[in-house]
C-alpha cells in the first residue's frame, strides 16, 4: 500500500475513526489525542495490512483495539459525592403509578362504548366475555378512585 492509497483508506473511513472516539472518549481534546494515535498506530501498520480483508475491516479493527487498549490505560477517574442525596422512592413510584392511570383513564375514554356481549366475540377470542367485562369494571373503579 502506497502512501497516497494510506491517506485515501484514512479520507474515505474517516467517519469510523471518529465514531470510535466519540465512543470510548467524553471531551473533545481527548477524542482528537485518540484520533491523532489511531492513525498513528494505522500507519505503524499499514505495511503489515496483507488485503486479506476489506481496508475499512482492518481499519476498524486496529482503530478499536487502539481505543480499548488507550482506555485501559487512561481509565477516567470516578469521584464519589461525600454524600447521598435522600430520594424517596416510593414518591416517584406513586407519582409514576398516577401518571400512568391518569394515561390508562384517558386511553380508555377515546374508547367507544361496546356491551360486554360483544367484546372479543368478534375477534374470535375464546375468552368468556364476563372476565373481559370484570377487568375493565376494576380498572374503570381504580381510575374513579383516583381523580
Amino acid at each position: 500500500m502506497s502512501e497516497k492509497e494510506f491517506l485515501r483508506m484514512i479520507q474515505d473511513n474517516q467517519g469510523i475513526i471518529h465514531k470510535i472516539c466519540r465512543i470510548y472518549r467524553d471531551s473533545s481534546e481527548d477524542r482528537e489525542d485518540l484520533f491523532q494515535e489511531v492513525i498513528f498506530q494505522l500507519w505503524r501498520s499499514y505495511t503489515s495490512f496483507s488485503g486479506g480483508s476489506k481496508s475499512s475491516t482492518w481499519l476498524y479493527r486496529v482503530a478499536l483495539n487502539t481505543a480499548m487498549a488507550s482506555f485501559r490505560k487512561n481509565k477516567p477517574s470516578v469521584t464519589s459525592a461525600e454524600y447521598l442525596p435522600d430520594v424517596q422512592f416510593e414518591d416517584i413510584n406513586n407519582e409514576r403509578n398516577e401518571r400512568q392511570e391518569e394515561l390508562l383513564a384517558c386511553i380508555l375514554s377515546t374508547l367507544p362504548k361496546v356491551s360486554y356481549a360483544t367484546r372479543g366475540g368478534h375477534h374470535g377470542i375464546n375468552t368468556p366475555n364476563l372476565l373481559i367485562g370484570s377487568d375493565l369494571d376494576k380498572k374503570n373503579k381504580q381510575i374513579k378512585r383516583h381523580p
